[in-house]
């Protein structure tokens, strides 16, 4: 009797003890956060990244919403409706459009998902508006964009605001490990690097969206890789991602780079980009980053990285070799889908008021890459201080300050560079114009 007796209590006990770990696991789960999002520039990565935004809050157990789409088109800016289930008056459209979804009561969250060339006045509003703020990379064109960011980076530590960025390496289990271990000196001192982005396939060219375009501003719009003031040409637009991993191995962008490339492939398509690019950066302490990247097709092709140090070589995605050992090191790490995981990141960190703000990592990655860029054009040894204070704006003026007032009418263009003629820091007055 007495143990039936104290069989009941245990079970009563245990019951409201239960339901009281219950309510507090609903409190808990009601004290998190919504997270409303809204995405700027509905092209697929875009829609991709809100499809992966909405997977992470998932993961994360929170509420999550896209509330506000933008996009300058407004066939784009519809794909709100199907894609995320947004009213259409939630799907905004124009130069204008990425200021009202920002300011979409509610909003807390901005993805910014736009050609290159418009991220950087676009972030600043975005900060400017007290949102945390997932951006694609790359996330400027020039050095008065990458000014841009960097300075909207630093008000966004005033205000306590997370940032992450499309760098989705830096977020992926097998580089964490491996570059964690390159830190701790596995390999010794580096002593060189190299980056690949060499494609087998040509860069995508929309000429048919081109010949439908009413102005030339929505032709180059249309069809954004191929104008070095919408995508800062190939070897920011994909490269950038290679090195972002040498400069995150390296703890430091380099001080100065050759270089060369060409536009061999593209011929007499529309666009002024390059199709393929060659440069050797420097470091402060002297090491040295063999940088190549060509979207042309090939019967060979690596996207990948590689380094060199005193001790011994990595691939720094997974492995690493120590000379005189017979196997080389392997990563056991796993993790979620990258893309996924950059966002959990974010929304952890806004969540849990840690500390997240990409903005210098990913901004020091584009920048290096439109050093190289320049380099390449002039055919001259380009610095780091050159390219920062460069005043030289691929893009018309009101990119810089309020893109939301720009119109569909005429804009400064520039013609195709071409080496040795071209020098954005000796003689910025004699570059062409159309």
């Amino acid at each position: 009797m007495k143990q039936e007796v104290t069989r009941r209590d245990f079970m009563k006990t245990a019951a409201v003890a239960g339901a009281a770990l219950s309510s507090v696991n609903i409190v808990n789960a009601q004290a998190k956060k919504p997270m409303n999002a809204a995405i700027i520039g509905c092209g697929g990565r875009g829609s991709g990244a809100g499809k992966n935004f909405l997977d992470a809050c998932k993961a994360v157990g929170v509420e999550g919403k896209i509330v506000a789409v933008a996009d300058v088109f407004p066939e784009k800016a519809g794909k709100g409706v199907k894609n995320f289930g947004l009213a259409e008056n939630k799907c905004f459209s124009g130069f204008d459009s990425y200021v009202k979804a920002i300011n979409e009561p509610g909003v807390n969250y901005v993805i910014i998902a736009t050609p290159p060339g418009f991220k950087a006045v676009q972030f600043k509003a975005a900060i400017d508006a007290g949102k945390h703020v997932f951006i694609e990379k790359p996330v400027a064109v020039d050095g008065p964009s990458a000014r841009i960011m960097y300075a909207a980076g630093e008000v966004a530590d005033k205000k306590g605001l997370k940032v992450a960025a499309g760098t989705q390496r830096r977020h992926q289990a097998g580089y964490i490990d491996t570059i964690k271990r390159l830190h701790d000196g596995v390999i010794g001192d580096i002593v060189s690097l190299r980056a690949y982005w060499v494609n087998g396939g040509p860069i995508w060219h929309r000429a048919k969206e081109e010949a439908e375009a009413k102005t030339e501003l929505e032709k180059q719009i249309r069809n954004w890789y191929h104008y070095i003031w919408l995508c800062g040409d190939h070897i920011c637009e994909q490269h950038v991602h290679n090195i972002d991993v040498c400069n995150w191995i390296m703890k430091d962008h380099p001080v100065k780079v050759w270089g060369q490339g060409s536009r061999q492939q593209l011929g007499d398509k529309s666009g002024e980009i390059w199709d393929n690019f060659d440069c050797e950066y420097e470091y402060p302490c002297g090491a040295h980053m063999f940088s190549y990247c060509g979207q042309i097709k090939r019967s060979w092709s690596s996207i990948s990285e590689g380094v060199q140090g005193t001790k011994g070589t990595s691939n720094p995605a997974n492995s690493y070799k120590v000379c005189g050992q017979k196997d080389p090191w392997k990563t056991e790490a796993k993790g979620a889908n990258p893309y996924e995981q950059e966002h959990i990141d974010l929304i952890n960190a806004i969540l849990n008021n840690t500390e997240l703000n990409e903005t210098k990592n990913v901004t020091d990655s584009t920048l290096t890459a439109i050093m190289g860029r320049e380099a390449s054009y002039s055919g001259a040894e380009v610095t780091w201080d050159q390219i920062l204070n460069s005043e030289f704006k691929y893009g018309p003026d009101l990119l810089y300050t309020d893109a939301s007032k720009m119109t569909w009418g005429a804009f400064r263009t520039l013609k195709p560079p071409m080496p040795s003629k071209y020098n954005i820091f000796k003689k910025p007055a004699e570059v062409p114009v159309a």
